[in-house]
C-alpha cells in the first residue's frame, strides 16, 4: 500500500504516487540542474512542466486515477533524459551530436503561427503544416481572393475554427518536432536571440543615423535614402495590420461564443424539460401514450407486439432519456468551460444501454409492420321485401347511453363500459354508402375488414368484430359504433354499410347520418331535414327550396333586381334595354351605350368614347 500526493504541475492537479512522486521530482531537479546558467531558464523550465502536464492529461482516464511509476517512466521516455542533451550552444551547430538520441515522431499539427504573421496567421500555420514556404500559400489566398472569390470567406472560416500557436509546445508541435527538453529550450534561446539581435541592430540603426546627422545635408538625403530600414517599415506595417485584423477577429469571437452560449441554454433547457417530462411520465406508466413520434402509435405497437406496457416504457424512457442527456450534457459543455467529462466508462454504458434500445424499437417496430402485412374480410347481406319502390325509408344512427355518445366518424379505438358494467372496446370507424339494386329487392351489407400477418388471421380477425343494427316499420336504425374483443390487437378494424334500394324509394337521412357517409357517395350530395327520391344511383331532392335546388344542365342564368318606379328593362330581338333612376343601359348588335348622372359611355366599331356630364355643362 502506498501513499498519494496531490501536486499542482502548470495549473493542474494530479494524484500521484508517492514513489512516482519522488522520481518525478528528481527528474524535474535534474532538469533545472542542467539550465542553471542557461538564458531563460524560467520558461524553460515553465514549459517542460507544461508539456509534462500535458502528457499526463492524455494518460489519466478519470479524475480519480493515480498517476504511477509507468506513467512517470513514459512521460521520461517522450521528454528524454537532460544529460542527453547538451544545455550550451553546441546543440545550434550544424554538426550532429555525438551522443545517441531516442527517435522521436514529426506528427504535425495544424495551428495559427502569429509570430510570422500578417492578418491572421493561417498562412504561416500552413506552411509549417505542409512543409512549405508560406509565401506560395499567400499567393494562392492572392488567386483564390480575385479570382473565385472564396478566398476570404475560407480564410474567415480557418482563422476562426484553427487555433493558436500560443504555448512553446503548440509552436514546435506545430512544425513537426518532438516536444521535448532539447526543442523546447532550443525554441526559447531562439527567442532570446532573436530579441537581443533585434536590440542590437535597433543600438546600430540609432548610431548609424546620428553619424548621418553630422555630414552635409546632401549627404544625409542621399544616406537616409540609401539606408531606409525596409525591413523595420515592413514589420511596422504588419504590426498596424495584424492589430487592425487581431481586433475584428475578437469582435467576431466574441459574437460566436454570444451564440453559443445561447445554443448551450436552449440544449440545456431542452434536454431537463425533456427528462423531467419522461421521468414523470414513467412514474405514472403514461409513458406510452405521452410520447408522440410523427408516424407512430406506441400504444399500437403495444398491443400489436404483445410486449407488456412497462417494457415498452423501459424502453422508451432509456431511448429518448439517454439523447436528452447527451443533449444536457452538451449545452453544460457549451456553458462551462472546466466542466469534467463523465468518463469514457459512464459514455460507453450508455451508448451500449442506447442501442439495445434502439435495436428493440427497430424489432417491435417491424415486427409491428408483419402484422399489417394482409387484409381480410367478412362480409354478411340481409335482404327485406318490405321495402318496395315509392315507399319511405329513414336512415338514422344510434349511439349508446354509457359509451359512444358523439355522433361522429372516428379512427381511434376507445374503452367503455356497458350497462353491466363490463369493460368494452370500441370503434366509430363507420362508414354508410346508398346505392340502387337490380334485382328490386332492399338489401343491407355489412362489410368488416381488419389487417393480419396473413390473410386467415385478418379475415378471423374481422368476422370477430361486433355489430348490430335494426329495421322496423321502414326506419333503418345503424349503431354509431362497433365493438371487438378487449385482447384483441388494433388493426385497422372498420365498417362499410352498404344500403341497396329500389328505383324509386324516398330516403330520408337523419342528422345524425351526415358524419358517416363515403366521400363522394350519394349522402355526400344531400342536406339534412329533407327527403330524396333515388333514380339509377342519383338522389332528387323532393321538397328543397327552389334556390336551394342546382341544375348542373343549366348553362345560362340571369338574375335582375331593378328598384325605383321608373326602372323598366327591356330585351328583345335587338337587344337589351335598361334603365334606373341613375343609369340608362342600351345593348344593340354592334354596339353598347351607357348614360350615367357624371359619365356617358360607347362602345362601337370605332371605338369607345367616354364623355363627362361636367365637359358638357362646361362647354355649354
Amino acid at each position: 500500500m502506498n501513499k498519494t500526493v496531490n501536486i499542482n504541475l502548470a495549473g493542474i492537479f494530479f494524484h500521484i504516487d508517492e514513489d512516482a512522486y519522488s522520481k518525478l521530482q528528481r527528474y524535474l531537479e535534474a532538469i533545472k540542474r542542467s539550465f542553471t546558467d542557461s538564458q531563460g531558464r524560467s520558461e524553460i523550465i515553465s514549459d517542460i512542466e507544461a508539456r509534462i502536464a500535458e502528457l499526463f492529461t492524455e494518460r489519466v482516464k478519470h479524475d480519480k486515477q493515480v498517476i504511477g511509476i509507468k506513467e512517470v517512466d513514459e512521460v521520461i521516455t517522450i521528454m528524454g533524459q537532460p544529460e542527453d542533451y547538451l544545455v550550451d550552444d553546441e546543440i545550434f551547430e550544424d554538426e550532429p551530436s555525438t551522443k545517441q538520441r531516442r527517435p522521436s515522431s514529426n506528427h504535425r499539427k495544424f495551428f495559427r503561427d502569429t509570430d510570422n504573421s500578417y492578418v491572421g496567421g493561417v498562412s504561416s500555420g500552413l506552411g509549417h503544416y505542409f512543409g512549405i514556404d508560406a509565401l506560395w500559400i499567400r499567393i494562392a489566398w492572392l488567386l483564390l481572393i480575385f479570382g473565385a472569390g472564396t478566398g476570404i470567406i475560407l480564410y474567415i472560416i480557418l482563422w476562426i475554427l484553427i487555433p493558436e500557436a500560443v504555448s512553446t509546445s503548440d509552436k514546435i508541435t506545430m512544425t513537426g518536432k518532438p516536444v521535448n527538453i532539447s526543442n523546447i529550450e532550443k525554441k526559447i534561446r531562439d527567442g532570446f536571440q532573436n530579441a537581443s539581435e533585434n536590440v542590437g541592430t535597433h543600438l546600430d540603426k540609432a548610431g548609424n543615423k546620428i553619424k548621418e546627422g553630422i555630414g552635409n545635408a546632401s549627404d544625409s538625403i542621399s544616406e537616409g535614402v540609401k539606408n531606409v530600414d525596409f525591413n523595420k517599415q515592413g514589420n511596422r506595417i504588419k504590426s498596424s495590420s495584424k492589430t487592425f485584423f487581431d481586433t475584428i477577429a475578437d469582435v467576431i469571437m466574441f459574437f460566436l461564443k454570444l451564440f453559443a452560449k445561447f445554443i448551450g441554454v436552449i440544449l440545456i433547457i431542452t434536454g431537463a424539460s425533456t427528462i423531467i417530462g419522461l421521468f414523470a411520465g414513467f412514474l405514472t406508466l403514461g409513458l406510452v401514450d405521452s410520447i408522440h413520434f410523427p408516424g407512430v402509435d406506441w400504444l399500437d405497437i403495444v398491443n400489436s407486439t404483445g410486449i407488456p406496457i412497462w417494457g415498452m416504457s423501459i424502453i422508451l424512457f432509456f431511448f429518448f432519456g439517454i439523447m436528452a442527456f447527451f443533449v444536457l450534457y452538451l449545452g453544460l459543455k457549451i456553458l462551462i468551460n472546466n466542466l469534467k467529462s463523465i468518463g469514457v466508462f459512464a459514455k460507453s454504458a450508455l451508448l451500449g444501454v442506447w442501442l439495445i434500445c434502439l435495436v428493440s424499437l427497430i424489432v417491435l417496430a417491424t415486427k409491428h409492420g408483419m402484422s399489417y402485412k394482409e387484409e381480410g374480410a367478412f362480409i354478411t347481406t340481409q335482404k327485406y321485401d318490405t321495402i318496395k319502390a315509392n315507399d319511405t325509408l329513414v336512415i338514422t344512427m344510434k349511439g349508446n347511453d354509457y359509451f359512444s355518445e358523439r355522433f361522429r366518424r372516428s379512427y381511434g379505438y376507445r374503452h367503455g363500459f356497458s350497462e353491466n358494467g363490463d369493460r368494452v372496446t370500441y370503434s366509430q370507424d363507420i362508414r354508410i354508402s346508398i346505392k340502387s339494386t337490380r334485382d328490386s329487392v332492399a338489401k343491407v351489407k355489412v362489410t368488416k375488414t381488419a389487417r393480419g400477418s396473413d390473410y386467415e388471421v385478418a379475415k378471423n380477425r374481422a368476422e370477430g368484430i361486433s355489430y348490430d343494427y335494426t329495421l322496423t316499420d321502414n326506419v333503418l336504425e345503424l349503431n354509431n359504433y362497433f365493438l371487438i374483443s378487449n385482447d384483441e390487437p388494433f388493426k385497422d378494424q372498420e365498417i362499410v354499410i352498404t344500403v341497396y334500394l329500389p328505383n324509386g324509394v324516398t330516403i330520408f337521412p337523419d342528422k345524425s347520418v351526415h358524419h358517416y357517409h363515403i366521400y363522394r357517395g350519394l349522402l355526400s350530395k344531400v342536406q339534412e331535414g329533407y327527403y330524396y327520391k333515388l333514380d339509377n344511383d342519383s338522389l332528387d331532392c323532393i321538397n328543397c327550396p327552389e334556390e336551394d335546388i342546382e341544375d348542373e344542365d343549366d348553362e345560362f342564368k340571369v338574375r335582375v333586381d331593378l328598384n325605383g318606379d321608373t326602372s323598366k328593362l327591356k330585351i328583345n330581338e335587338d337587344g337589351l334595354e335598361a334603365k334606373t333612376d341613375n343609369l340608362e343601359l342600351t345593348i344593340e348588335n354592334n354596339s353598347v351605350k351607357a348614360e350615367g348622372e357624371n359619365v356617358d359611355v360607347k362602345i362601337d366599331d370605332d371605338g369607345i368614347e367616354i364623355t363627362s356630364k361636367k365637359d358638357k355643362k362646361s362647354d355649354e
